[in-house]
């Protein structure tokens, strides 16, 4: 057995192995935990019974929104086309094997920065995240910007995960990456069980609008629209439960509930491709145009394959959920397609702005055409 061979061997174990507990949510058996009860401390009844009340949906004016700028950020966060920081050696290595480092731009002000250029997160996640909020949808808030870095290593993502052991780089010096994409978590507390972090899509069939949560279409829309973008990469941790900025509320003893819970998705770098069992596809072109938006002869199910780390698989969709994300796509004008693109320097990764559009209307038809009994 060639050592390569080997290598894709135990990856796989691997990624099968760290998705297996993971995929429908924390296991019910988990101990509930002592002491004070707070949004990161909740026992897997508590965390249930918050995800019954989540939303994943609000109301916007999609047609006025500006997509080539993004969501709009307090002055003190914005993020411009050129970003000057200095890097953060990491408190404990970084997670993933996407190319990121972690950068001060200002005291008390840290920001993830994912590179390169050959990387298609980079450019995926700028795209998928301000689709999600020009339909509605919560997720990370991601901004494009050339970074020049101070104090950087010359590879400051081994030095933040790989290398990490070795201490701080002694040999730095100041680096420009270009492109980058500069994130700005969705606001909030994150909802845990220890243990245990984010939401499996399974989970969403726990969300009850008769307790204050979500309807069925507007969950339903939201399997769709990963489908849409073909977000393979759906372990839990891509996602969180947040409890949304002023809606924390604590009883005498210290203990803690949500008054306005979200479900949020947080990364979606894996999007703009085809879902793969690897996750090995990103803002491909090629790959998204022949991905489908219906699995073959099985009408109103989501064709989205399941990833070795995933938990969305092959969604059904119901006619309320495929009617409320049409209407939100066709909210959209062509104008506002080409500024998503243009935004996620999509050209760079293979075909024009304008070839990106096409596909993104094709698919956006084929949801809009359909009907589901």
């Amino acid at each position: 057995m060639t050592g390569c061979r080997r290598v894709m061997i135990v990856s796989v174990a691997l990624f099968a192995g760290a998705c297996a507990t993971g995929r429908f949510g924390p296991p019910t058996t988990t101990p509930a935990p002592e002491g004070t009860h707070t949004l990161k401390n909740l026992s897997v009844n508590e965390r249930d019974a918050t995800l019954q009340r989540a939303r994943v949906w609000e109301p916007v004016d999609t047609p006025s929104l500006d997509l080539a700028a993004g969501p709009p950020l307090p002055s003190a966060m914005r993020i411009g086309g050129e970003l000057t920081c200095t890097f953060v050696f990491p408190e404990k290595p970084l997670s993933g094997s996407t190319p990121k480092f972690r950068c001060e731009v200002r005291p008390d002000d840290v920001v993830k920065v994912k590179y390169g250029k050959h990387n298609g997160e980079v450019y995926a996640e700028i795209a998928a995240s301000r689709l999600f909020w020009a339909l509605g949808f919560k997720a990370d808030r991601m901004y494009p910007a050339r970074v020049t870095c101070r104090g950087c290593p010359g590879d400051p993502f081994a030095a933040s995960k790989a290398d990490w052991h070795l201490g701080k780089p002694a040999e730095i010096g100041q680096r420009v990456f270009d492109p980058t994409a500069i994130e700005r978590p969705a606001p909030g507390s994150a909802i845990d069980v220890p243990g245990f972090e984010g939401w499996a899509w399974p989970e969403l069939d726990k969300v009850d609008p008769r307790a204050g949560g979500a309807s069925r279409a507007e969950v339903d829309a939201l399997k769709l629209l990963a489908v849409f973008v073909q977000h393979s990469d759906s372990k839990p941790e891509q996602q969180a439960l947040l409890c949304a900025p002023g809606g924390v509320k604590r009883d005498s003893a210290g203990n803690e509930t949500c008054l306005s819970p979200w479900l949020v998705v947080k990364d979606l770098g894996v999007t703009f491709g085809k879902a793969t069992a690897l996750n090995t596809s990103a803002m491909d072109l090629d790959d998204w145009s022949r991905a489908g938006i219906w699995r073959d002869g099985a009408p109103c199910v989501g064709d989205l394959p399941r990833s070795l780390s995933g938990s969305l698989e092959n969604p059904r969709i119901s006619e309320a959920g495929r009617a409320f994300l049409a209407s939100r796509l066709l909210l959209l004008g062509d104008g506002q397609i080409r500024d998503l693109f243009t935004a996620a320097r999509a050209d760079r990764r293979g075909g024009t702005v304008d070839d990106w559009v096409r596909v993104f209307k094709r698919k956006r038809d084929e949801i809009v055409k359909a009907h589901c009994e």
